[in-house]
């Protein structure tokens, strides 16, 4: 059931002290260096996939590199392909050429890093394969001293994640609750984590067959990242923000995630799932939790979570079609231009169905219905063939009664603080002063502090954090389950509001920011979006 809320356009709501009194970090602050994770197994299945090669193993030789992984930690890795170790070993070396931020020194350190792998080829359903593979884990772990601390990373098809973790079970590969306390097992999942309500309730009830809460690990990869982290950073540590982090300041929020790309070799995956799935239903509500959530409790992971829940569960839900309609912006590129090339529509993409009505944009109007945010909007979008490619948080404060300083070219232009996530990485912050001269003349001027802009600064990828806080337990960067059931039960009524319209697609020309009715949605309230990273919006 929706929560009832008062009219969007009612006068902000008085704040409680305690919600807007400045407070501590989240958490003890980290030693300057920290230590390596303790030593474990990680068996990663689908090895042999884009995200293996991307992310998992460039990943792994950053946390190498920056002296993060235990001596005697190893990979395992897993794929069903016919493979020697020395092949494996091959593209092992030319995924770090390829994709790590360090580039692989070939004459120090590499040999230690490579004898870490072992390649175990095995078909997902084999019983028999699991077993062999359950020997090969007793062995190595026998050999080196250590009880059973293993990390399954499931980089598969979703609709593998139930069988494999069933064979794990009866391969004796996941411990019963008297296994030694010595012993510990994780694993980590992929998005998407079902593909509505339903069937992420069915797969929660499957994997939890095997894997307790607590042991079981969500990935969102915007969670790793480094500005994502730095949201609560900068509300938390700085008595100038918390003050007036709430709707007596605040106007308006806006969430944006645009992409340059189509959806390349996805077409198939993609054409069933949509942005509102695929980007909307995860990574975009994480960043309006992180921004909307109260102080936590306590400094811990639990607390942490708790706060995001509690914004998931206070969302103002669009369950009538006509809400959706006044609310939502759906839209699908067509042919355009973009970076000096003629591109194709969507429906021209390989493997994907010439009338689709999959969405390839997400606009929405999201309220908050807490006593800190009620009255204000937060905007999001996502969406491919963008013109630009940024995800970036624009916070935006109210303009100020009848100013001291009036602005000769109008209003003045209000502050903003402004979290840049990728491929900057910084935070941004508008302020006005005045222009050098005679004069008085008022200007906006921007503190500005990019960590990524200039070397030496090498920010590590979002994986690496997350596979270090997995090898160590720390679940405070991974959705739980009341997260991403409070996400499903969101998204499914939008879903279920367009399936009973047929959408007039394409309505956006690739290279353009979407249909114009995702400003329109901004407009009606007297906001536009703000510019992207110097982009015109």
């Amino acid at each position: 059931m929706a929560t009832s809320a008062a009219s969007p356009s009612a006068p902000p709501s008085p704040v409680p002290a305690s919600a807007t009194a400045p407070s501590t970090t989240l958490g003890p602050a980290p030693a300057a260096n920290p230590a390596p994770a303790p030593a474990c197994t990680v068996v990663i299945f689908g090895a042999t996939g884009d995200l293996a090669r991307r992310k998992l193993f460039p990943a792994l030789y950053g946390l190498e590199r920056e002296g993060l992984l235990a001596p005697a930690t190893t990979v395992v890795a897993i794929g069903r392909r016919e493979k020697t170790q020395e092949e494996f070993q091959a593209e092992l070396a030319e995924s770090i050429r390829r994709h790590s931020r360090f580039a692989p020194d070939m004459e120090t350190g590499w040999t230690d890093f490579s004898r870490r792998f072992s390649y175990f080829r095995l078909e997902m359903h084999d019983t028999a394969g699991y077993r062999r593979l359950a020997d090969l884990l007793d062995r190595e772990e026998a050999a080196r001293g250590l009880p059973r601390r293993r990390v399954y990373y499931l980089s598969v098809m979703p609709d593998l994640f139930e069988p494999i973790t069933a064979h794990l079970k009866a391969a004796g590969m996941v411990g019963p609750e008297n296994d030694s306390r010595s012993a510990c097992y994780r694993v980590v999942i992929e998005k998407p984590f079902g593909y509505d309500l339903t069937s992420a309730e069915e797969l929660n009830r499957q994997i939890g067959k095997v894997f307790r809460e607590e042991q079981i690990y969500r990935i969102d990869h915007y969670l790793g990242k480094e500005m994502t982290q730095n949201i609560s950073v900068l509300r938390f540590a700085n008595v100038l923000f918390e003050p007036v982090w709430n709707n007596r300041y605040i106007e308006n929020v806006q969430i944006t995630s645009s992409e340059t790309v189509g959806v390349e070799e996805r077409g198939e995956y993609y054409d069933k799932t949509g942005a509102l799935r695929d980007m909307v239903q995860n990574h975009m509500l994480q960043l309006l939790s992180l921004v909307a959530m109260e102080p936590p409790t306590r400094p811990d992971s639990e607390s942490i979570r708790d706060a995001k829940v509690n914004v998931l569960r206070s969302l103002k839900r669009w369950e009538r079609p006509a809400d959706v309609a006044t609310n939502v912006v759906r839209g699908q590129y067509g042919p355009g231009r973009l970076g000096g090339k003629e591109v194709a529509g969507y429906r021209s993409e390989p493997e994907v169905r010439p009338d689709s009505t999959t969405e390839t944009f997400v606009a929405m109007r999201v309220f908050v219905e807490t006593p800190r945010w009620r009255g204000v909007p937060f905007y999001i979008r996502t969406g491919k063939r963008l013109p630009a490619k940024a995800t970036e948080i624009h916070v935006q404060f109210r303009h100020l009664p009848n100013p001291l300083y009036p602005s000769a070219n109008g209003p003045l232009v209000p502050n903003r603080v402004v979290f840049r996530i990728q491929p900057l990485e910084g935070v941004f912050l508008q302020v006005n002063a005045k222009r050098p001269g005679a004069h008085t003349q008022i200007t906006p001027v921007a503190l500005d502090f990019c960590q990524n802009c200039a070397a030496p600064f090498n920010s590590p990828e979002a994986y690496e954090r997350l596979l270090f806080d997995v090898m160590r337990g720390d679940p405070t960067l991974f959705t739980r389950w009341d997260e991403v059931r409070l996400a499903w039960e969101f998204i499914d009524p939008i879903v279920e509001a367009w399936q009973r319209t047929r959408p007039h697609f394409p309505n956006y020309a690739a290279g353009s920011w979407g249909p114009a009715a995702a400003g329109t949605l901004l407009t009606r309230r007297g906001h536009h979006w703000w510019s992207l990273q110097d982009k015109e919006g």
